[in-house]
């Protein structure tokens, strides 16, 4: 891996981030909160452009901490829309850390999926435009 950080073949990270002290639980790991809005953000990425517009977040089907993650790890998440209905999104995140600088491990440490709604300035919900 080396100074290149996470690679999934074909696909680059829609965000990457270096948590801080501040983002830590009382037991020293990251907290849980953090990470859970982290990758909201990310999976929002795709959703926002297949959608061209504003979303709203409207479910988590599922999100599993499969190890803890660390201040200064490097984390990097990855989103992937996995099905797209008439107004709503659905996108798994996948979330790997970097730790350790001078001998570098990569370790999968979060997975989610989360479906957002495309909505108009009013809130109400909008078709997905047809792809470009």
């Amino acid at each position: 891996m080396g100074h290149e950080g996470v690679k999934i073949p074909g696909r680059e990270p829609v965000l990457r981030v270096v948590p801080m002290p501040a983002d830590m639980n009382p037991n020293g790991d990251i907290f849980g909160g953090w990470v859970m809005a982290q990758a909201d953000v990310a999976g929002a990425i795709p959703a926002i452009r297949l959608a061209r517009g504003r979303i709203a977040t409207v479910a988590v089907q599922s999100f599993l901490f499969k190890q803890p993650i660390s201040v200064g790890d490097i984390v990097s998440f990855y989103a992937e829309v996995v099905k797209v209905g008439r107004t709503s999104i659905t996108v798994d995140v996948q979330v790997f850390a970097e730790r350790h600088p001078a001998n570098p491990v990569v370790v999968k440490v979060t997975e989610a999926q989360l479906t957002y709604v495309a909505i108009n300035d009013d809130g109400s919900k909008r078709e997905i435009p047809p792809a470009a």
